[in-house]
């Protein structure tokens, strides 16, 4: 299945001063055979050195001499790597450190040879107090989880996602597309943007069989404890992990995860599996200016899980899903602002960490929250994920009047349209809401 970050790669192939390239993202979100794909389609010849299955690699690594690397993996593999034509992935590079630190020297000795890296946990290596990163010499890119626009190109939808690109607001969706994307979004909740999950779906049409999947990757993502914690955090990081699904979309409180278990305990766990990619922390912001990052309070977070299908695999929620028409209110409507954070996770800049923000005025009398922040350019705009109901906009509206914006965006299942500042998108409009927004904000 194709992934839209392959044309950063591309574009990345073309550049004359090019960076070796580190893909960071979760464990099982497809990094391995993105690049692998890539380097089939667009290479005369792929090397993959793969540190977790072939550790003896690693000693090709004592030296940081890219000369001596690539000769030694000549003669251990067997076969030719040449400037121009080969690309060298190097996979699951977070078994072998000083293979991140040689990055620097294929950038400075060799740099018309392309290499890419990549691993699960990575972000543990990176952050190693012992470890020194080779700054300023490699770049990143972020890969998340499928959105839904990848999902109909991988259903054979490709002419939906196209005529959405194209629709404006003063056109009208006619009413048996707009029924159909949203059976569409229906089967997205269930099935998720797992490459594994949505692989067997594809090929069984059996959300039975897609379910025992995600099961078994829940069941991996526990299994991963053990990789980066010590045996007696494990039991902390069980319980925030099983809480973490059912919390969605709601304000953290330690309490509420286990009320036995030290508040220290259980943050250090949430801090763990957010370096792990299975949890985003979505911080609260006072939104007074750009970066939104630089006005948090990190005491005061919500979260989104790592996927909308293993989200629901975890709460239960197939059932209803595969048969409750309001979606939106399912899980208290959970299930649809879990799926709104990850839409813009995966939507944001592939160079940089996508973060997540809400936004909340806490005086007496006066208490407001909006599910998310977002920025278009320099104009800082307020996300409600909601039914659409008036009661449900006071936030929104207080947000824009307080913060001078010039819209609020609310997320429906309603059709699109715009009036008296609120910007109304359906769900499966998501990846346009940017240039949507932006044709009202120029």
């Amino acid at each position: 299945m194709r992934r839209d970050i392959e044309k950063e790669l591309i574009l990345w192939k073309s550049q004359k001063g090019r960076y070796p390239l580190i893909v960071r993202g979760a464990r099982q979100v497809g990094k391995s055979y993105l690049v692998e794909a890539f380097g089939k389609t667009h290479f005369q010849n792929n090397v993959v050195v793969n540190f977790e299955f072939q550790p003896q690699l690693k000693d090709c690594f004592q030296s940081l001499d890219p000369s001596e690397i690539i000769n030694k993996l000549q003669l251990i593999l067997g076969v030719r790597i040449k400037e121009g034509s080969t690309l060298l992935f190097l996979d699951e590079i977070q078994e072998c450190p000083q293979a991140i630190m040689s990055l620097r020297y294929f950038k400075e000795k060799m740099p018309k040879l392309a290499v890419i890296a990549a691993g699960s946990l990575l972000e543990f290596a990176l952050r190693s107090p012992d470890f020194k990163m080779p700054v300023g010499r490699i770049h990143f890119l972020y890969l998340e989880t499928l959105s839904f626009s990848e999902y109909l190109d991988a259903t054979d939808n490709q002419n939906l996602r196209q005529f959405l690109s194209e629709v404006t607001l003063t056109d009208s969706v006619d009413d048996v597309i707009h029924k159909k994307l949203l059976e569409l979004l229906r089967l997205y909740l269930i099935v998720g943007g797992m490459p594994a999950a949505l692989e067997e779906y594809l090929s069984s049409n059996d959300l039975m069989n897609c379910q025992r999947i995600q099961t078994a990757l829940l069941q991996t993502y526990r299994s991963d404890f053990g990789k980066y914690a010590k045996i007696s955090q494990h039991k902390y990081l069980q319980k925030v992990f099983d809480a973490a699904p059912r919390m969605v979309g709601q304000r953290i409180k330690y309490s509420n995860i286990d009320t036995d278990t030290r508040s220290r305990d259980l943050k250090n766990a949430l801090n763990l599996l957010a370096l792990a990619g299975v949890v985003k922390p979505i911080y609260l912001t006072r939104a007074s200016g750009l970066p939104l990052g630089a006005h948090i309070d990190e005491q005061k977070f919500k979260l989104n899980f790592l996927d909308v299908g293993l989200m629901q695999n975890s709460c239960g929620l197939q059932g209803r899903l595969s048969v409750e028409e309001d979606f939106m209110q399912i899980n208290a409507g959970a299930v649809a602002e879990q799926f709104v954070g990850q839409e813009l996770a995966a939507y944001s800049d592939k160079h940089q960490q996508g973060s997540l923000y809400f936004w909340a005025r806490e005086k007496r009398g006066s208490m407001a929250e909006v599910d998310y922040v977002i920025n278009i350019g320099s104009n800082i705009l307020p996300v409600e994920v909601k039914s659409g109901k008036e009661g449900k906009l006071k936030s929104l509206r207080m947000f824009i009047d307080e913060k001078k914006s010039k819209l609020g965006i609310r997320f429906s299942q309603d059709r699109l349209s715009y009036y008296d500042k609120i910007l109304s998108i359906p769900l499966y409009m998501a990846e346009q809401m940017p240039r949507l927004a932006g044709s009202l904000i120029r």
